[in-house]
């Protein structure tokens, strides 16, 4: 009897033991999956949720919202919410076939009425300011004459004059779809958009931080966190000792850490850089309503002195490229231009406006420039150089809404900027800069006329050929490339950083890939 209650308390202790032994184990396994689900939390130089009165509300690059069609890795159009679309009446009509069995993150459908209703939506708010790209689809879609719901699935596009590069135009910011309950009356959001994307925008205070929450009904591949907090962090230096601290895992965005600081890094195992063209680049815009760059020579002399190789070089470690191009180089419509530095020819072509005295010049900086680009140290270089041609550059850095009424009221003669590619096809960016009439032209003081330039960028709305319209395109690039409206210095690089915990954050052309990160399994 004493054995048989050996026995039994044996049994209930051994019983005992191997629960705790799996009582630990899921315990374990309770903490891991908890840590996978931990809040990872990066930091961008700006805020990418300006909020209900932007154009967009938040940036693409969140994945909240997604577009029609999306972009390749090299500019080229590739299906969104829209799987395919075909072209019809001489490229007068497009039929767009949508993804079936998408939902909004508020649960409503994504089909032809709601597609229907984020047009005629963005159609009466156009132009529509945003710091990403202005809103502007009675520029992207000119002489769009009926936007049409074919059936559940398919709605129609018909236009006045054909549109062979309508697809360009319609690229990321070209095409944002939202829930139809979005939008308030007016055309600003009413709260929290509701997108379609693998992310949800769950809560954000402006200026501060955003943050994200995985959607568990997306129609593609789930996003790898849970959640992602992304700060505001302006200061270059302040974002540089939070990833270093741990405080945060990674940075993201346009000049989300800097050339000099990604070299440091590289040298420690603790972190990784990852790297990719981008499609924004970087301008010098002359005010060309008054003296000196009202006189083209005076442009040139400019464009000629600057050794655009040795700023790349020396500022931004050889990232960027150096470019004479207007355009980006991600445009399919890229043409290059010859880069030429000769200061002989810049003294000359200077002299001859100037007639032998100095002149003092102002160039403003916007503030946004000095936190995410070495802006102060590339004033500086420009104000060095221009000594050369006898112009004495005094230097002003203002905030974004000083630096934009002083270039509207033309209170400056240089300016530093960046400009990315609003879509893939140049006509928005051409005809901004070139026209006579153009939104940027007249913005940003730069006086640009130029009778040829005026007719092609009509002529190009008219011409069903693509290869007659890159024709036409390059000539407007090499008619830029003489006259410079503005004056293109290089091509940024998509440089991003992160906590080696972290795997899948990687560069890419406008962005990163959010829906890959997650912390690495130790």
């Amino acid at each position: 009897m004493k054995q048989r209650l050996k026995n039994i308390g044996l049994f209930f202790l051994i019983v005992s033991l191997l629960a705790g032994i799996i009582g630990c184990s899921n315990v374990a396994n309770q903490t891991a999956n908890h840590a996978d689900e931990k809040e990872i939390v990066l930091a961008a130089p700006r805020d990418l949720a300006p909020g209900e009165k932007d154009a967009y509300y938040t940036s693409i690059i969140t994945y909240v919202w997604e577009p029609l069609v999306g972009m390749g890795e090299n500019g080229e159009p590739i299906p969104g919410l829209a799987t395919s679309w075909e072209m019809a009446n001489g490229a007068k009509e497009w039929i767009f076939t949508l993804r079936k069995g998408m939902k909004f993150h508020d649960g409503k459908p994504v089909n032809a009425d709601a597609v229907v209703t984020n047009y005629k939506r963005h159609w009466e708010v156009s132009p529509k300011n945003s710091p990403f790209y202005t809103l502007d689809f009675k520029k992207s879609y000119a002489g769009l004459q009926a936007i049409e719901k074919v059936d559940e699935q398919r709605v129609k596009f018909v236009f006045e004059q054909p549109q062979p590069t309508l697809l360009y135009a319609m690229e990321n910011f070209g095409s944002p779809i939202y829930s139809p309950d979005s939008f308030a009356e007016n055309g600003d959001f009413k709260g929290i958009p509701a997108g379609t994307g693998p992310f949800k925008l769950v809560s954000h205070e402006k200026d501060h931080y955003m943050l994200l929450e995985r959607n568990e009904e997306y129609y593609g591949e789930k996003a790898k966190a849970k959640q992602i907090r992304i700060n505001v962090i302006p200061d270059a230096d302040t974002r540089f000792s939070a990833l270093k601290s741990g405080e945060i895992m990674g940075v993201i965005d346009l000049g989300a850490i800097s050339p000099d600081q990604a070299n440091q890094l590289k040298q420690n195992h603790d972190f990784s850089i990852s790297v990719n063209k981008s499609s924004v680049s970087h301008y010098i815009h002359p005010n060309g309503t008054k003296y000196p760059f009202n006189d083209v020579k005076m442009r040139q002399a400019v464009s000629l002195l600057l050794d655009r190789k040795q700023l790349v070089d020396s500022l931004y470690g050889g990232y960027a490229t150096p470019t004479a191009t207007m355009i980006n180089a991600m445009s399919p419509f890229y043409v290059e231009q010859p880069i030429e530095h000769s200061p002989e020819k810049a003294k000359k072509l200077a002299n001859e406006v100037l007639q032998g005295k100095r002149e003092s010049v102002t160039l403003i900086v916007p503030s946004y420039g000095i936190d995410r680009y070495p802006y102060k140290a590339q004033a500086e270089w420009v104000q060095v150089v221009l000594k050369e041609i006898g112009l004495d550059v005094s230097i002003k850095i203002l905030d974004g809404a000083a630096f934009k009424e002083a270039q509207r009221t033309g209170d400056y003669n240089l300016a530093l900027a960046t400009q990315g590619l609003p879509n893939m096809d140049p006509y928005t960016l051409l005809a901004n800069y070139m026209q006579s009439h153009g939104a940027s032209n007249k913005n940003y003081s730069l006086g640009y006329q130029n009778a040829e330039a005026d007719a092609l960028l009509k002529d190009v709305q008219k011409t069903l050929n693509i290869e007659e319209r890159k024709k036409i395109y390059g000539r407007l690039l090499q008619i830029a490339a003489q006259d410079w409206p503005t004056i293109p210095l290089f091509h940024d690089a998509t440089l991003v950083s992160s906590n080696a915990k972290l795997q899948g954050l990687n560069a890419l052309p406008y962005g990163v890939t959010l829906p890959q990160i997650e912390r690495k399994k130790e």
